[in-house]
């Protein structure tokens, strides 16, 4: 139950300090998708230039990224680094919606939770944040996003995780909080925003909003 409180408490500060962050931008789920995949091992302005490329080609559609050729999409997605391998990984990508949904992401996102993420995994190229960034914000599941500054942060402040893997951590939120995917929404994203500005791998703790608070 304390956990709970300190969770929640501290995702009203970062909200009070920062605001709804009201990601992930883009404009459609397929474009979320695409962006989940290519923001692994890269920054933000280098997705947002490769998917800039894509829109331009007019490539954001799991039947045009599966039909075009392995070069022409490397070339589009340049920008995010690692373009070989995530072109091969867009592709796996596409024809599995194309295969298992016909392109229909309103019928994805009508599978079960678990079904869906289990499916996704066995996808070359997606790991467990890619996937759970993909049910999370393109198909809203409510699963809760865990990265390397969600560690960090809550590491810093005073948790201690025995078995310290992607799933404990994931199970220590998820057990913890509402499971609403509005507030994995936010509450991730939020994370993002502190870790960007001031818990970053030399932390500028002058002024951070969560000054104080430790679990």
């Amino acid at each position: 139950m304390i956990y709970g409180k300190k969770l929640l408490k501290i995702y009203k500060i970062l909200l009070k300090e920062y605001g709804p962050q009201d990601w992930w931008p883009a404009d459609s789920p397929f474009e979320v998708m695409i962006g989940a995949v290519l923001t692994q091992n890269t920054n933000w302005i280098n997705v947002s230039r490769a998917i800039e490329n894509l829109k331009k080609k007019d490539l954001i559609c799991p039947h045009k990224i599966a039909g075009i050729s392995k070069r022409k999409l490397i070339s589009a997605i340049r920008p995010s680094g690692f373009y070989n391998q995530k072109a091969a990984y867009l592709k796996g990508l596409s024809q599995y919606v194309l295969q298992r949904f016909s392109g229909d992401l309103r019928k994805m996102s009508r599978v079960e939770t678990s079904v869906l993420r289990d499916e996704l995994l066995a996808i070359k190229g997606l790991g467990p944040e890619t996937v759970d960034s993909i049910l999370l914000y393109a198909l809203n599941k409510p699963v809760f996003v865990i990265d390397a500054y969600t560690r960090r942060i809550f590491g810093r402040h005073g948790i201690k995780i025995k078995e310290s893997d992607y799933s404990s951590w994931q199970i220590f939120f998820e057990s913890h909080l509402p499971s609403d995917r509005k507030l994995f929404n936010e509450y991730h994203a939020l994370i993002v925003r502190l870790a960007k500005e001031k818990c970053r791998k030399r932390p500028d703790c002058q002024g951070c909003p969560l000054e104080g608070v430790s679990f």
